[in-house]
């Protein structure tokens, strides 16, 4: 029998990656969650662990975990929802808990209403059926993209004539990219505006290599674009944002962005690289990582729950 619901702590984050990987294992059929994805989670500024998150048991098994945080200072609620295929009641606790939780922060913002948020896998272990009971609904769907890299092959390309790239050891180019980061995306469906130290957690600041984050800028506009990836994932090397502003866009730079990534991960020994990309994205991201030699690893879901 499911033990009652207890919030977690950063103790906690092996468990939780452990659930997480058993997950994925059903989802996409390889774990690819890391510990330290986990702990920042965890140690997310707009969480409240004692109030914000729920862990339940059975026994000494995990079986479904939930957390929330809040950016926007508004409606707009996040959360996370995993939970093990036969133990849906354990899954369903949570699922009420976090939505009174989100009534009660959003109201504390001053809203209304709360506007909550989650993603799942398109095949999730959680029975839909719960979620659609709720009133929840799918407003977006995400693929998580992936391509296989050989040094070879994946060579550091020649930049376009006028542009130059680098790499932002430095502390104003940092402060750079966030400012370019807030620019490219605020016209992004769901994209909360970010203070440069509330960008610097979510980026999971402590663990970058500032050497995989690269500026481009174009002799005649500046600074006009950047990509932020990672090689602290153990499945592949990861793109995290990648974005050129509307001024500079058609002139080949997003393309030029990926194939420097591809050819430092390859560099480094890695033999895959993955991104996450709204499919209804207007900008052309899809077709572009298409093109790149990009396909699809797997489909997230962003469902939608209006609480008044």
């Amino acid at each position: 029998m499911s033990s009652p619901l207890r919030p977690a702590s950063l103790a906690d984050a092996p468990v939780i990656t452990d659930l997480l990987n058993a997950v994925d294992l059903i989802e996409i059929g390889r774990g690819e969650t890391d510990l330290h994805t986990v702990e920042a989670d965890l140690k997310h500024p707009e969480t409240d662990l004692e109030r914000d998150s729920w862990l339940a048991f059975e026994g000494e098994r995990l079986v479904a975990y939930g957390l929330l945080w809040d950016e926007s200072k508004g409606e707009r609620i996040d959360a996370d929802h995993y939970v093990l295929p036969d133990h849906q009641p354990a899954g369903e606790r949570i699922l009420d808990a976090m939505a009174a939780r989100a009534l009660d922060k959003a109201r504390a913002n001053g809203a209304e209403r709360a506007v909550v948020h989650l993603h799942l896998n398109v095949a999730p272990t959680l029975d839909t059926g719960l979620l659609r009971a709720r009133g929840w609904t799918v407003v977006r769907r995400y693929h998580v993209l992936r391509r296989a890299l050989r040094p070879a092959e994946h060579l550091p390309p020649t930049p376009p004539a006028g542009v130059r790239v680098r790499s932002c050891e430095a502390e104003a180019d940092r402060v750079r990219v966030h400012q370019l980061y807030q620019a490219g995306f605020a016209e992004h469906f769901d994209f909360q505006p970010r203070a440069y130290g509330q960008w610097l957690h979510d980026i999971d600041a402590d663990r970058l290599d500032w050497s995989l984050v690269w500026i481009v800028s174009a002799e005649d506009l500046g600074d006009v674009g950047f990509l932020i990836a990672r090689d602290d994932r153990e499945a592949m090397g990861w793109i995290r944002s990648i974005g050129v502003l509307r001024e500079a866009r058609g002139r080949g730079l997003g393309g030029f962005l990926l194939r420097h990534a591809f050819a430092a991960f390859a560099a480094r020994g890695r033999d895959a690289v993955g991104l996450g990309v709204d499919t209804a994205n207007a900008t052309g991201a899809p077709e572009l990582y298409a093109r790149n030699g990009m396909s699809v690893h797997y489909a997230v879901d962003t469902w939608e729950a209006v609480l008044r």
